[in-house]
This record gives C-alpha cells, sequence and structure tokens, in this order.
C-alpha cells in the first residue's frame, strides 16, 4: 500500500513550480489532493493532469487577501471531511523595494509580501492546527527558503527574506507549542529550485551562470527533490523530526 493511501492534503500554490511538484510526489504515493491556486484554473489542472480525478479537487483563493483562506479552508475540509496534512508552498518574491529603492516600492514590497508569504499562510496554520486539535492530529509542512537562515544575496529583497524567517519562526513555534496534541511542524528551506522564481532572482544576480557557479553541486535543485522530501514528511513517520528545518541546497549552504 501507498505511504499516503486514504490521507487528504491540502497544497497552497499547486499550480506550478514546486507546488506542482508537491502536488505529483503526493498522489504518487497515494494521497487525494486539494491543490489551491490562484487565477489559473487552466495551469493548475495541466499542472497536475496526471493525476486521478477521483483523487484531486481544485479551489481557488487569493493568497493576498489573508482573509481568503477561511473560505479556502471551508470548502478544502468540506471535499472529504477532513485534511491529514497542510503543505504551505505559495509564496512571492519581490526582486525589488530594497534600501535604495523608493518609498514607494519598499512600502509594496513589504505589504505584499508580508500578506502573501506570513499572514495568509499563518492563518491557515490557525485552522489546520484547530482542527488537527479535534481529530487528534495532523501534519504542517511549511516551505522557507535558506534566505531564513543566510540572509538573500540581493539586499532589495529584504522582505522576502524577512517574510520567510517570519513563517518559519510561526512553523517551528506552532512545532514547541502543539507538540502533545500529535501536531507535527515541519520546515522545508530550499536553495535554488528550478523555478520561474529562481530564474527571475538568477536575472537579478547577472544570469544563471553566475548563480549555478556559487553552488556546491553547479546544478539547481529539482522541484521534484522538493516533492519527494514532502511527501515522505506528511507521513508523519519520523514524529520527532517535528520542529526541524531540512535544508534542500545541495551542500551548498550547510549550518
Amino acid at each position: 500500500m501507498a505511504a499516503l493511501s486514504g490521507k487528504v492534503v491540502l497544497v497552497t500554490g499547486a499550480s506550478k513550480g514546486i507546488g506542482a511538484a508537491i502536488a505529483a510526489s503526493l498522489a504518487a504515493e497515494g494521497a487525494s489532493v486539494i491543490a489551491h491556486y490562484g487565477r489559473d484554473l487552466a495551469g493548475a489542472e495541466a499542472a497536475l493532469s496526471t493525476i486521478p480525478a477521483e483523487r484531486k479537487t481544485f479551489i481557488s483563493a487569493d493568497q493576498g487577501q489573508p482573509d481568503s483562506m477561511d473560505g479556502l479552508w471551508q470548502a478544502a475540509l468540506a471535499w472529504r471531511g477532513r485534511i491529514d496534512a497542510v503543505v504551505l508552498n505559495a509564496a512571492v518574491m519581490l526582486v525589488d523595494g530594497g534600501i535604495d529603492d523608493g518609498i514607494d516600492a519598499w512600502d509594496s514590497a513589504w505589504d505584499s509580501q508580508w500578506r502573501i508569504n506570513v499572514l495568509a499562510p499563518t492563518r491557515l496554520m490557525r485552522h489546520a492546527v484547530r482542527h488537527y486539535r479535534e481529530v487528534g492530529g495532523g501534519v504542517l509542512i511549511t516551505i522557507s527558503s535558506w534566505a531564513a537562515q543566510r540572509g538573500v544575496t540581493n539586499p532589495a529583497m529584504l522582505a522576502y527574506a524577512a517574510s520567510k524567517a517570519a513563517v518559519k519562526a510561526a512553523a517551528q513555534s506552532i512545532a514547541r507549542g502543539y507538540a502533545k496534541d500529535n501536531i507535527l511542524s515541519y520546515v522545508v528551506a530550499p536553495g535554488v529550485v528550478r523555478t520561474r522564481m529562481s530564474e527571475d532572482f538568477a536575472a537579478s544576480q547577472g544570469g544563471e551562470d553566475k548563480v549555478t557557479a556559487m553552488l556546491a553541486m553547479g546544478e539547481w535543485v529539482p522541484p521534484s527533490d522538493i516533492g519527494e522530501l514532502v511527501a515522505f514528511l506528511a507521513t508523519g513517520k519520523v514524529r520527532h523530526l517535528t520542529g526541524a528545518t531540512l535544508d534542500v541546497n545541495g551542500a551548498s549552504y550547510v549550518r
């Protein structure tokens, strides 16, 4: 039997990149996937086309409006009557709004990334923890970034680094506060993953070759690596790993 057979997992930002890879890996292990997306339903359906229809559903919600997470949670819970794991993946990374930019750009970068990367996922954390306490436990997996530990190389991205550190701290606090309730909370901190977001970052740093030259393996992390790790964490098999931050960067940053 597949490791996640019969489990129901909500994945935010599941229509592309890391989120789509996570959804595919979860489904490969037998999970039924609730795929959150923003506006592009066609893109979400294409990204998750290999998942059997009876084991997926799509729900749209604007993560830029944190209170929309309430409706997302209610719709997700109504699909199968329970949620066994939540993967908080959706985020935005803006390569502007730094100290040398105008105050309007600064305010916009901090506001949007705080709402999308912190307020929305922590609102879903709240729903998940309350649900898990009622049903006897569950799993939270938060996708942070190595930027939360090491900072960013481009100081224009201060707000992004801060947002990823904030959501990481929230996930760790939940791990500590609710471990006795069988609520497991893990953090995954990717390095440079082959996604459009990372490609935009590379452009801001002088191109892909320059970024790749700084990586120990000389290659970017494939999204499937993140997907397979998340699928394992969703099983909850190693309970005492709760609270841990798992670095996935090919030894380019070792703590």
